[in-house]
């Protein structure tokens, strides 16, 4: 495992044997996709969120592959979705862990719980909570923090969307004083629960997340593709530094 560092951010390099000890920290996990890594010269609560996570992962395939061909720099791809299955493996084996959800919607909501419940977590130790529409330049939320204080989880999974779900994440990190992981998988989650688009082994292993779900919702991620493409210019012009462990 090593670090590569793009535009101070430090991704870590890793393969799926590397997840157990890493699971075993706590911290802030973060998942950027191309898109949101190619809005972090506008975006500037989003970058900083991704400077002073503990864990970010090499989510996108589009990133990997641009640092290959203008970097010159190999880098292991890891998605939310290759992340996720192992967490829920994981979870199967942390029956007395408490875990808070932080979901968009009344209806992902609940089957976020029963996919988490049938891991074999117990339900008491499941709470969720329904997200208001944050604005990520003024991201405050006292309700949160005080359900949060009050539970105590070892584990705060963030369900919402990309490029608010992280500044949210940083926030969480700086106002509460007790350890625990705050994992932003966003979308991940409704992968298994079926709530977003059907993706499997097979469209994750070969890169082709994006097509099914830009064949799902073209309107909503066919903007996301277009704009994924500034991630281009910035890679070229960013300085990246691969340090070892």
């Amino acid at each position: 495992m090593n670090k590569i560092i793009f535009e101070k951010i430090r991704f870590i390099n890793i393969t799926l044997n590397d997840l157990p000890e890493i699971l075993k920290k706590n911290g802030l996990f973060l998942f950027p996709s191309a898109p949101g890594l190619a809005s972090i010269k506008k975006q500037i609560n989003y970058y900083n969120s991704l400077k002073q996570a503990d864990y970010v992962f090499f989510d996108s395939s589009f990133f990997v592959l641009l640092l290959r061909i203008f970097k010159n720099i190999k880098c292991h791809r890891f998605s939310g979705y290759t992340f996720f299955k192992f967490f829920l493996k994981y979870l199967s084996t942390k029956k007395k862990t408490s875990i808070f959800l932080i979901d968009p919607k009344i209806k992902f909501s609940n089957n976020n719980k029963k996919l988490i419940k049938n891991t074999g977590v117990k339900s008491k130790n499941i709470n969720n909570y329904i997200a208001p529409i944050y604005n990520p330049d003024n991201l405050k939320d006292l309700k949160l923090l005080k359900l949060l204080k009050k539970n105590r989880p070892k584990i705060i999974l963030i369900n919402i969307g990309g490029g608010t779900q992280e500044v949210l994440g940083l926030y969480l990190k700086k106002n509460l004083k007790f350890k625990c992981k705050i994992i932003c998988t966003g979308a991940a989650i409704s992968f298994f629960t079926k709530d977003q688009a059907p993706i499997n082994d097979f469209i994750d292993k070969n890169y082709i997340g994006w097509l099914v779900r830009f064949l799902r919702n073209p309107i909503t991620f066919g903007s996301r593709l277009i704009y994924a493409f500034k991630l281009i210019k910035i890679v070229i012009n960013g300085k990246v530094k691969n340090v070892s462990q």
